[in-house]
C-alpha cells in the first residue's frame, strides 16, 4: 500500500466552463497527469480515466461516463476519439481534411448536477430494465416499435438507439474521409436531442439553426450533455472565420447576449 496524502493544491486554466465542453473532465486528468509525474508514479491511461470519472461522480454529483475522459487523454491532432464503454476499445480517426469545429457558447448556463442530466441517466435505464437488456445498445428500433414503453421512455430510448446507430454510421463515414456524411449525422443528432431526449433548448436551437442556414456549414448540434451550454459546427475551413462572426451577430440580434465563438484546431490530449 503506497502513503497516503493530502495535498492542496491551486488549479488555474483557460477551459471554457460550464458550457458542455467537458472542462472538468479535462482539468481533472491535466491535474491527475500532474500529480502522477510529480511523485513519480504510474497508471495505464484507461486506469487514470476511470479515476477521473469516479472523481466527477464524488466531487461533482454527476453521473457521467466515461467518454470525456477518454477524450481528453486519448485525443490526437486531426483525429476524432472513438470509445466503446462496453469493450472499452479506443479507436482514433482522422478527421476530414478542409474542415474546421466551431464552438458557439449560448450563455445560458447549464447545471448538470441540479437533476435533469441525473434524471435522464434513470430514464434510459428503466427504459433498458422494462426490454430486459443490460443496455439500450442491446435494443434494435424494430424491437422498440413492438415495445410497451410508455411513449415517455420510448422518446428517451429512440434517442439512445438512434445516437448509437449514428456514432457507428459515423465512424466508418470518417473513415472514408466523407465530411457531408458526417454533418447530416450531427443534424440527425440535434434533432433527435430536441424532440426525444429533450435535452436542448431555445438557445441551443437558435444557434443550431443560423449555422444551418450559413454557407459552407455542413451540419450542426448540441454538444455535451445539453440543457444549455455550447453548440458544434462542422465547417469548411476556409469559411470557418466568416461563419462565426455570423454566429455571433445573429445570435446577439435574436437571444440579446453575446455568445462566445471558438474556431478550434483538434490538438493532442494530456500528455
Amino acid at each position: 500500500m503506497g502513503e497516503r496524502r493530502e495535498d492542496r493544491l491551486i488549479v488555474m486554466h483557460s477551459a471554457a466552463m460550464g458550457c458542455g465542453l467537458s472542462s472538468s473532465a479535462a482539468v481533472a486528468v491535466a491535474t491527475a497527469f500532474f500529480l502522477l509525474k510529480l511523485y513519480e508514479r504510474d497508471l495505464a491511461p484507461l486506469q487514470i480515466a476511470k479515476l477521473c470519472q469516479r472523481a466527477e461522480h464524488r466531487f461533482a454529483g454527476v453521473q457521467s461516463g466515461l467518454l470525456d475522459q477518454v477524450c481528453s487523454i486519448f485525443g490526437r491532432a486531426d483525429h476524432a476519439v472513438f470509445f466503446d464503454a462496453r469493450s472499452e476499445r479506443v479507436e482514433i480517426v482522422p478527421f476530414p481534411r478542409g474542415l474546421s469545429l466551431v464552438i458557439a457558447e449560448s450563455r445560458h448556463k447549464r447545471e448538470l448536477a441540479s437533476g435533469l442530466y441525473n434524471e435522464r441517466r434513470k430514464e434510459t435505464r428503466a427504459a433498458a430494465a422494462q426490454l430486459g437488456v443490460p443496455a439500450l445498445r442491446d435494443v434494435s428500433d424494430a424491437t422498440l416499435k413492438k415495445s410497451n414503453l410508455s411513449p415517455h421512455l420510448l422518446r428517451r430510448a429512440r434517442h439512445i438507439v438512434g445516437e448509437n446507430e449514428r456514432v457507428s454510421n459515423a465512424l466508418e463515414l470518417l473513415a472514408h474521409g466523407d465530411g457531408m456524411g458526417f454533418g447530416a449525422l450531427m443534424n440527425e443528432s440535434h434533432e433527435s436531442s430536441r424532440t426525444n431526449f429533450e435535452n436542448s433548448t431555445r438557445e441551443l436551437d437558435l444557434l443550431v439553426n443560423i449555422a444551418r442556414g450559413l454557407p459552407g456549414v455542413l451540419g450542426a448540434r448540441l454538444t455535451g450533455g445539453g440543457f444549455g451550454g455550447a453548440t458544434v459546427t462542422l465547417c469548411e475551413t476556409e469559411r470557418a472565420g466568416q461563419i462565426a462572426e455570423q454566429l455571433r451577430r445573429q445570435y446577439a440580434s435574436s437571444a440579446a447576449c453575446m455568445p462566445r465563438i471558438f474556431v478550434c484546431k483538434i490538438a493532442d490530449g494530456a500528455h
